[in-house]
């Protein structure tokens, strides 16, 4: 079967149909079904190795980015998320994704407690830019293997990585939960506009303890033809980066004999 991921959407979630093409042209197969779908028959899960929660602005961002669409996941889904990444499957949060996957506690630790969030960017106001990223080598992230940065755009508002306390950000230093940090060209970590949204420690994505579970603000579903990237016109830009978080999705899934 190889990867096959169940993309989620609905109620202002915008990027599912990227996230399909990116999972598809990188070797997996995909669908895509509304969380009420998947609310009114959990079991559908055990169907799929990998859930994925696109990026856009589920419920508006009304009572924050990513909390109602959080909530219905983790008072409905919870038993069943908590069969997922128990055995051993692949869980993917981008920008809105990752909200969710904070709000409702699946990151940095699944027992659904909330210990972080990402809150409105120091700037005031929404972000679209590009930006460099650099990637932890120590992390046990599936989908990071083998990468020592990226380049991705941003796109969003409420980017802004904090944790409860200082606590917390030590505990995912010691278990390499971060995953990706905002940077320079040289791979220093920078202010404003390399760190687009002010996140402390210029975390831009997390994963858990096992590294199966992942989410980032930047978008590298984005980042699938080298002429999305506007630095390609210079020739500098040779492939489709974003493609190596999906591609290492693809390889685990095969690794396993799925």
């Amino acid at each position: 079967m190889g990867l096959k991921a169940l993309v989620l959407y609905g109620y202002g979630i915008n990027c599912e149909r990227e996230s399909k093409y990116v999972i598809e042209k990188s070797g997996g197969k995909a669908d895509i079904e509304h969380l009420n779908k998947v609310l009114a028959n959990p079991k559908m899960l055990q169907d799929y190795n990998m859930l994925m929660i696109p990026g856009g602005f589920s419920f508006g961002d009304d009572l924050g980015s990513g909390k109602v669409f959080g909530n219905k996941m983790r008072f409905n889904l919870k038993d069943q998320l908590t069969d997922f990444v128990n055995g051993g499957k692949l869980v993917l949060g981008i920008c809105n994704g990752f909200q969710v996957l904070v709000k409702m506690g699946l990151l940095p630790t699944p027992d659904f407690k909330q210990r972080v969030t990402l809150t409105y960017n120091d700037s005031g106001h929404f972000e679209d830019r590009w930006v460099m990223l650099k990637a932890n080598q120590n992390s046990r992230c599936i989908f990071t293997k083998g990468m020592d940065s990226l380049m991705v755009p941003v796109r969003h508002g409420e980017g802004k990585f904090i944790p409860a306390d200082d606590n917390v950000v030590k505990e995912m230093v010691e278990g390499n939960n971060i995953v990706f940090q905002y940077c320079d060209e040289s791979g220093k970590m920078a202010g404003y506009p390399y760190n687009p949204n002010g996140s402390v420690a210029n975390i831009a994505g997390i994963c858990d303890r096992s590294g199966l579970i992942f989410g980032m603000m930047p978008h590298p579903e984005a980042f699938n033809i080298p002429q999305n990237c506007p630095y390609w016109i210079k020739g500098t830009v040779k492939e489709a980066m974003g493609l190596r978080i999906f591609k290492n999705a693809v390889d685990y899934a095969n690794s396993k004999g799925w």
